[in-house]
């Protein structure tokens, strides 16, 4: 659906990766994909458990777990976190929205609650399953005019959407107060040996020391070793303050995310540390002279050949009523830079990680490997089936070759012979027989395959590329996560869509409006120059988006990015293989056209061919989305259409009106065949109005979209059904 307005937008791409190649090791390094909100770490506690059970783990009433080797003096403690920051449910509603609370209860950053809007996450219940929803977000095609919008930025205005219909269906799926949510996640490849995704600032820890557990048996290191996984220490350290009254450790090493007030965390480009930097070390004053404990670190790994550089950073945080315990005196800090810390888009290097891990075996007295290991630089019906194919294909706008492939190979065999490809990169596709004289009318149906994303400008200096937006959209859905570029020669690498300026800082709000959406747009690819970005085989012209899949939600409800427009392609397809190759008496052109997103420019170059070939249709149906207020965050004054009551006629829009009669014309079609109808006025535009200049008339038809262009997208499959039902019904007797 065409914003008029051009927007700024990104999307990403699903690479699969759980770790790197070089790090399965027996600790399958799988963590990352196991939510862990604070105070509610179980099933990744549980599933450490499971894999540490040969060394006969312990754990305690606030859930940690830590296993215990060697015997005698000195007590020593190497310690990680494994939770991380989310949300909690606070409250069902009657129309069966989830309202929910952070944990910690505190902001981690300005903008975390922001890059959660309009994304997709889990509920995680008593029984252990997790129920996928998304957050709501806004529809940018319903904002125009509208006074005091949300702003997107608190829990105030958050609810999760798992698809339900009411309490009930919440209820009826397992889900209750006080269940986690936490972002859906995959960690991304990131350049040549780095990793974005949610919770990787997190989850490193975690894997390093469950790695170096593979190979403890063998260290050399005299007297009494603990290895622990804390819980609860994004709020307030209660995991550590439990297993310090526990352990009384004569030294300690925490491994994991460091308070160092923002010093490690930058901009790709600029002097400050970035991963690929090697290991921090954390201490009170980096510029005065390492001394103690953290100095005989930096000896063992400068003395191992491992980089490490001393950051100033405050003690882990433990918090509370009472008086916590101390540190012993021999404590040091250890951990790895990153890039947006706690952002969907968080980033590390595998390397880093890799020689954080080497130098805690140093540490330990472990022979080096010969093996290798984690070490450093290492790089429904037919309908349903056709639309999680066609969501499944990724396409921005010119660049729907995917798309198209997919289109074609789904139609009748003896269909795709009839289809064509014109020069726009249209696949067009004429049913009948329908004389020249004949009173019938001839009609189109167009659907658009495109969908929005980013382009490739410029590679800069620094590695980074610029990029170009192609559609519209909110960009804090999108800024922030995670991306992939798609190269000329079909593979693709991943990236992250670098924040906007000012991200950390206290009191920043995002910034609204036109003008704030053409501002330049960056991916950060983990490489520091042209070279090793171009070294990757992207060039000026490779195409970007962020990562989708088709996720059934509860009942017949669905969740995935750019069902505007695939929904329309899918009923297309259905209604086609329907019709099958004979249709007398009547003349109709299928169009599935290209670059919707940026200015109707398929429909247009059609529009024109067909007229100049005296074949301008009498009608055309443009088949595209109903962008609904069926939200709660948006006004039900206008674009007041429910997901799962039916296709909706698109009677007004911001290109163009459709006569009452016709209106009603199509109605009436639909309750005489039995299909449930709507119709309305939304917001956007429509390929059909590009042929009201040759004479057509433009009957829009859609289905009512949840948090149009976002990854948050939401259907109601049964509208599907609909929608080619009334394509059939037009086809043939309209």
């Amino acid at each position: 659906m065409k914003w008029l307005v051009r927007t700024a937008s990104s999307l990403l791409f699903p690479l699969l990766i759980a770790c790197s190649a070089s790090a399965q090791a027996a600790f399958d390094c799988h963590f990352d994909q196991v939510p862990a909100v604070s105070g509610y770490e179980q099933p990744l506690i549980e599933e450490l458990r499971a894999e540490l059970r040969p060394l006969s783990p312990k754990t305690d009433n606030v859930g940690n777990l830590w296993v215990t080797f060697g015997s005698g003096s000195p007590q020593r403690l190497l310690v990680t976190p494994v939770d991380e920051p989310g949300y909690v449910v606070s409250e069902i509603t009657p129309d069966g929205y989830l309202r929910v609370q952070r944990l910690p209860q505190a902001a981690p950053n300005p903008v975390f609650d922001t890059l959660h809007f309009a994304q997709t996450i889990w509920v995680m219940t008593r029984s252990g399953k997790k129920v996928p929803g998304v957050f709501a977000g806004l529809s940018i095609h319903l904002q125009p005019a509208r006074v005091n919008p949300p702003k997107m930025n608190h829990p105030d205005e958050m609810y999760v959407d798992l698809g339900a219909t009411g309490a009930a269906d919440v209820h009826a799926a397992g889900v209750d107060l006080l269940d986690p949510i936490a972002l859906q996640r995959k960690w991304f490849p990131v350049g040549q040996g780095g990793e974005a995704g949610a919770a990787a600032g997190d989850r490193f820890g975690c894997t390093v020391l469950s790695q170096l557990l593979e190979r403890i048996k063998d260290a050399k290191a005299k007297g009494t070793t603990t290895v622990a996984f804390l819980t609860q220490q994004w709020t307030g350290g209660r995991g550590l303050n439990r297993l310090l009254e526990e352990t009384k450790p004569d030294e300690m090493i925490f491994v994991g995310r460091m308070a160092t007030g923002g010093k490690s965390v930058a901009r790709a480009g600029t002097a400050a540390l970035t991963p690929g930097d090697g290991v921090l070390l954390g201490v009170e004053d980096a510029s005065a002279p390492l001394s103690a404990f953290p100095g005989e670190i930096k000896a063992i790994a400068e003395a191992d050949g491992e980089r490490v550089t001393a950051v100033s950073a405050s003690l882990p945080r433990i918090a509370g009523y009472a008086k916590p315990n101390a540190f012993p005196e021999r404590f040091a800090q250890l951990g790895i830079p990153t890039l947006w810390p706690v952002t969907p888009g968080e980033s590390i290097s595998s390397g880093d990680s890799g020689n954080l891990e080497r130098l805690l075996e140093a540490y330990l007295q472990v022979p080096k490997s010969t093996t290798g290991g984690l070490r450093g630089g290492s790089g429904g019906g037919t309908t349903i089936s056709d639309l999680k194919a066609l969501v499944d294909a990724y396409g921005a706008s010119g660049h729907e070759e995917n798309v198209r492939k997919v289109v074609l190979n789904r139609l009748d065999p003896r269909l795709q012979k009839e289809a064509e490809t014109d020069a726009d990169g249209n696949l067009i596709l004429h049913l009948g027989d329908r004389k020249p004289d004949a009173k019938s009318p001839r009609i189109a149906f167009v659907a658009h395959m495109d969908e929005i994303g980013y382009e490739v400008k410029k590679i800069e200096n620094d590695g980074r590329l610029l990029v170009s937006v192609l559609g519209g959209g909110y960009p804090e859905y999108f800024l922030g996560h995670v991306v992939v570029i798609h190269k000329a020669d079909g593979n693709s690498v991943g990236g992250v869509l670098e924040l906007p300026a000012g991200w950390d800082q206290p009191g920043f709000e995002w910034p609204h409006g036109p003008h704030s959406m053409e501002e330049p747009v960056y991916v950060y690819l983990g490489t520091r120059s042209a070279e090793e970005t171009q070294k990757l085989g992207i060039k000026v012209g490779d195409w970007i988006t962020i990562p989708k899949e088709y996720r059934p939600l509860l009942g017949t409800r669905a969740n995935a990015r750019s069902f505007d427009d695939r929904v329309g392609c899918a009923a297309l397809v259905e209604a086609a293989r329907a019709l099958g190759r004979d249709l007398p008496g009547r003349d109709v052109t299928f169009i599935w056209s290209t670059e919707e997103e940026v200015g109707l420019k398929g429909a247009a170059a059609a529009a024109e061919h067909m007229a100049k070939q005296g074949r301008t249709p009498d009608f055309v149906f443009a088949i595209d989305t109903f962008v609904s207020a069926d939200s709660p965050l948006e006004s039900k004054r206008f674009a007041d259409a429910e997901i799962g009551k039916g296709f909706v006629v698109r009677a007004v829009d911001n290109s163009n009106i459709t006569p009452r009669e016709y209106v009603d014309r199509v109605v009436k079609l639909a309750y005489e065949n039995g299909i449930p109808a709507q119709f309305g006025v939304t917001g956007g535009g429509n390929d059909g109005a590009v042929f009201t200049r040759y004479g057509s008339v433009n009957i829009p038809l859609g289905w009512p979209l949840r948090y149009s262009h976002s990854p948050a997208e939401i259907i109601d499959t049964r509208d599907l059904d609909a929608l080619a039902k009334i394509v059939t019904v037009l086809a043939r007797s309209w």
